[in-house]
């Protein structure tokens, strides 16, 4: 992963990061991830997804995720074993994952479909195990 630049060598807390071009890496579900910045208690990146692609299904064993989607159009599945839902994505929606929520996601429209998301506590780096496949909902 890159390492975010700081404002303020004396507090590490002020990071400052643009969004990177390309990727930083691709998620365990197929999308492009751009990380962004971290603090103790959550973290923060950007996902895109390719036009007419299905990302894998999964859950998340310990981190939830706020999304925020910027641009595109698409799809997100949730299910928590009581409830299941399938949101519209397209700019201004905002949508939560909790932990243990199986979701998936597609881009549907002609464009990429990108969302600004946050992970609480900070995405687990070098975890094997935080991001467990689910059964899918669209084929991937």
């Amino acid at each position: 992963m890159t390492t975010p630049v700081t404002g303020n060598e004396k507090n590490p807390d002020f990071g400052t990061r643009a969004l990177p071009a390309e990727p930083d890496l691709i998620a365990p579900d197929g999308s492009q991830v751009r990380v962004l910045l971290s603090l103790s208690t959550g973290s923060a990146a950007h996902f895109q997804l390719a036009p007419g692609e299905v990302s894998r299904a999964g859950r998340h064993r310990t981190v939830q995720e706020i999304w925020y989607v910027l641009a595109g159009q698409g799809e997100m599945w949730r299910h928590d074993g009581s409830r299941e839902e399938v949101v519209t994505l397209k700019p201004g929606i905002c949508l939560t994952i909790p932990v243990g929520t199986s979701f998936q996601f597609r881009a549907t429209g002609e464009a990429p479909l990108s969302a600004f998301a946050v992970t609480m506590p900070p995405w687990p780096t070098g975890s094997d195990d935080e991001w467990l496949e689910a059964a899918s909902h669209w084929p991937a």
